[in-house]
């Protein structure tokens, strides 16, 4: 009888990876994919306070993961973000900014949509309480915790801190570039998808601001119906551009 070869230790971690994934992807809810895009099923905690941990229960175990080595999580948003977000959009800044805060502060840095927006949206919380201060610490904090999407929406932020500044040349400035490229870009990449959404946006506030109302009138619908990944900055395009048209019935979009 021929002697089956033993295994390799990769082999051997592949075998029991793949045992606990299918052990507990009944219990688990959520999904960590690693940089060497292995799967793991487990309950996420959240990041460690040092930032650098990703934390979580796999069985009774707490067990946790540099979050240098952590691609993607799969995981649903927690009720806190979604009260957020309803308190936003219903222009509750100081509840949405609660309630953001306590998500931000618990997934800050991990690598998961709803984790990078809940991040993204404390500097413009700030701005909405009038908190200029900690929200161009919050822009900065946001653009080292996701260098790669964060650091084109830390520049979209940036030009809203100038908005509410009422400098509007400098925003002007640092949103040119990014809407001439997504006006260039055939396909959107995941990582500019947001960015572009919100860049519209505060392009048509500051051409409102100005005078350009069918330039603002423009950048809206374009946040409405060709940059509509970020769901908030559309629902606020849409409300601006509503707006506008209820008090200049004769402005169209050039």
């Amino acid at each position: 009888m021929k002697l089956r070869a033993p295994l390799t230790i990769q082999q051997l971690l592949f075998a029991v990876g793949a045992a606990l994934l299918l052990t507990f992807a009944g219990r688990a809810q959520d999904v960590i994919i690693t940089t060497d895009n292995q799967q793991r099923a487990v309950k996420v905690i959240g990041v460690s306070p040092s930032g650098q941990t990703l934390e979580f229960f796999v069985g009774q175990g707490k067990l946790g993961l540099p979050l240098s080595s952590v691609k993607e999580v799969r995981m649903n948003p927690p009720a806190e973000y979604v009260q957020g977000i309803t308190a936003y959009q219903a222009k509750d800044f100081p509840k949405s900014l609660s309630l953001i805060q306590a998500v931000a502060a618990k997934f800050k840095g991990m690598p998961n949509p709803w984790a990078q927006q809940a991040t993204s949206m404390l500097g413009e919380l700030y701005i909405a309480t009038n908190d200029l201060q900690k929200a161009e610490t919050a822009y900065a904090d946001f653009k080292r915790l996701y260098p790669n999407g964060g650091s084109l929406q830390s520049e979209v932020g940036l030009s809203r801190l100038a908005v509410a500044n009422k400098d509007y040349d400098k925003a002007k400035q640092k949103l040119e570039p990014i809407t001439e490229a997504a006006l260039k870009e055939k396909v959107v990449t995941p990582a500019n998808a947001v960015a572009y959404s919100q860049a519209f946006l505060v392009s048509g506030e500051v051409k409102e601001a100005t005078g350009n109302l069918p330039g603002a009138l423009e950048d809206y619908l374009r946040t409405v119906t060709l940059f509509y990944y970020d769901r908030v900055a559309v629902a606020s395009a849409q409300e601006h551009a509503d707006a506008l048209r209820a008090a200049h019935p004769d402005v169209t979009v050039p």
